[in-house]
């Protein structure tokens, strides 16, 4: 092997190394979630001002250029309103139910995709498309069914991975003419901007006394610039050398991860029925296959 083909070698099982822990810490942000005492609006507008203000200051030091045009400084910005949704339903989904709930809806990402992309893209949705949604759909059924008192998380981790698709969808085509972390910086103080707003109508902002306990604000510390922040730039970074097969393959094992942490950490509280856990392997299964398939079908 030449110099060359091993210092790529090691360099691709560094950068995949990277995307696990990158994937690890976005399935510790369900933990964080559970963990930190204050409500999902509170919690997601803290979060956005961390990781908006740590982004700000890492541009400063690396002294990247994040100037952007208008156009694309609007598009992104009331895209940050969508990811403020997200994020909001997603720890709502947790608040109300629990992590294993909150991490395994959001999953169902794939099935909203599948559905919005080629319709954003005016293409036709192939049967493959279906097959894996309806599965999908089977396993969503099974944990509705089984996991009855837990509907109102349930609604809210789906409205999450429906957020998220839309403005995963979204950025698909803004990724093709900006960096994705300077989108990840405009689109997170977008979403801080219109929390803030809409703290500002609901009168929470007004109240908010920033009297949060000691553990409150490290946990929030840790979501802002660890999980957040730190990991955005840490995955875009290992795109450039991981093909985008091998980065959805690993990105799907963000509920795999965060479901464990859970079982460790809060024991029985997250333990649930036979029912939910065939539920989540039918999503999960549906996952994992659908980068396999979408690579087949791609080069047919």
């Amino acid at each position: 092997m030449s110099n060359t083909a091993r210092k790529s070698y090691f360099q691709t099982n560094k950068n995949l190394l990277i995307l696990h822990a990158t994937v690890f810490i976005w399935g510790f942000t369900g933990i964080l979630g559970d963990l930190i005492s204050i409500n999902a609006v509170q919690m997601v507008w803290y979060r956005v001002l961390i990781a908006s203000l740590s982004l700000f200051a890492y541009f400063m030091l690396s002294k990247t250029n994040i100037k952007i045009t208008k156009s694309q400084f609007l598009k992104f910005f009331f895209t940050g309103a969508i990811v403020a949704i997200h994020w909001i339903f997603f720890f709502h989904s947790i608040k109300v139910s629990n992590v294993s709930v909150g991490l395994i809806c959001l999953s169902s990402v794939t099935l909203f995709t599948a559905i919005i992309e080629p319709l954003a893209k005016k293409q036709n949705i192939s049967k493959g498309d279906i097959f894996i949604g309806l599965v999908i759909i089977l396993g969503i059924y099974l944990i509705f069914k089984f996991e009855a008192q837990y509907t109102t998380g349930i609604i809210f981790g789906l409205l999450a991975a429906l957020a998220a698709s839309v403005f995963s969808t979204i950025n698909s085509t803004f990724v093709q003419k900006t960096e994705a972390s300077i989108i990840g910086f405009y689109e997170i103080s977008g979403a801080f901007f219109w929390i803030t707003l809409y703290r500002l109508f609901d009168q929470s902002l007004q109240a908010e006394t920033f009297n949060l306990s000691t553990t409150d604000w490290f946990y929030l510390f840790v979501l802002g610039t660890i999980c957040t922040a730190l990991a955005y730039v840490a995955g875009v970074g290992v795109m450039r050398t991981l093909s985008a097969f091998k980065v959805a393959l690993v990105t799907n094992l963000e509920p795999v991860y965060g479901i464990l942490l859970a079982l460790l950490l809060f024991g029985n509280k997250e333990k649930m029925t036979a029912g939910f856990y065939a539920g989540s392997l039918l999503i999960l299964a549906a996952v994992f296959i659908y980068p396999i398939y979408k690579k087949r079908r791609n080069k047919a």
